[in-house]
């Protein structure tokens, strides 16, 4: 089994800045891509940004140049540093992770998903 652990949503003014991270934890083999989705109130869950293991990364078209998504491949975490914050980025904020992990004697896939981290941008 798997779990991803957000941490770092908040409330903040316009303009300014939030840090997200996403911990991945249990019997992990190995980790693919990682990103960050997001959902706002009545709307349906959007890519915010993907990063593969090897670094490569991809946004989301609204959130280039403000957004940047990183990982630490040995803390198997994976952040997401936000800047210029508008309202429009409220939203609940999931981390995706595509694991591979021990299953008694098997490797198995899986697309496993965080619990959601609040981010309300207000002044």
């Amino acid at each position: 089994q798997v779990q991803l652990v957000e941490s770092g949503g908040g409330l903040v003014q316009p303009g300014g800045s939030l840090r997200l991270s996403c911990a991945a934890s249990g019997s992990i083999f190995s980790i693919d891509a990682m990103g960050w989705y997001r959902q706002a109130p009545g709307k349906e869950r959007e890519l915010v940004a993907t990063i593969t293991s090897g670094g490569s990364t991809n946004y989301e078209d609204s959130v280039k140049g403000r957004f940047t998504i990183s990982r630490d491949n040995v803390k198997r975490t994976v952040y997401l540093q936000m800047n210029s914050l508008k309202p429009e980025d409220t939203a609940v904020y999931y981390c995706n992770a595509d694991i591979v992990y021990f299953s008694g004697s098997y490797l198995r896939p899986v697309g496993s998903w965080g619990q959601g981290t609040q981010v309300t941008v207000s002044s």
